[in-house]
């Protein structure tokens, strides 16, 4: 059963439950999504379990299961941590790990549900990413979403052998009601 707390045409943001665990290890643990989201450790159902413990317990975060509507399947994760309200600030986090689901629009819709509810539902002010630099496809996801480039973290990123630039990206409430057109009355 799904439990859409977030709705659009395309995708539906849930809460993560323990199921979507097996998800988040079988993308964790690839080779491609590893380089890019900074995972060098193994990822185990065990460590998987003290994580997912961890973000419950967490007021500082809160995390969602991008679920496709059409057939129900989870195709990502997203979630806003580091969430400190009294600067109206937060970090978020957004991965389509199904690689059959890129390209569609799911992620785009997706990130649009979470900012809105962040800004207008949570009152934040900015939200912010980090991306790792070799990373075009998400450094032109988050652009075309609103994101700007902030500042480099200079070789702040090492996989594989390699270091990389990091790129610290930023939206404003503002910016995102005016790119999006979502007015400020709409969350009256």
């Amino acid at each position: 059963m799904q439990v859409a707390f977030l709705e659009g045409d395309l995708v539906i943001l849930q809460p993560l439950e323990r199921q979507d665990l097996a998800n988040l290890q079988l993308w964790n643990n690839g080779q491609e999504m590893r380089g890019l989201i900074g995972q060098v450790y193994p990822e185990s159902e065990s460590s998987l379990d003290e994580w997912f413990e961890r973000v419950q317990a967490d007021k500082q975060r809160v995390w969602f299961a991008v679920v496709r509507k059409s057939d129900g399947k989870m195709v990502g994760e997203a979630g806003l941590l580091r969430m400190y309200h009294p600067w109206r600030t937060t970090d978020l986090t957004m991965i389509i790990g199904d690689p059959e689901a890129r390209g569609q629009g799911l992620g785009t819709e997706a990130i649009v549900l979470l900012m809105d509810y962040a800004f207008g539902y949570l009152g934040f002010h900015r939200i912010a990413i980090g991306v790792v630099g070799f990373n075009e496809r998400a450094l032109s996801f988050y652009e075309r979403v609103g994101f700007k480039q902030e500042g480099v973290q200079r070789n702040g990123y090492y996989y594989n052998h390699r270091f990389s630039d990091f790129v610290m990206m930023s939206i404003l409430e503002d910016e995102f009601r005016a790119l999006h057109k979502v007015p400020l009355s709409a969350r009256s």
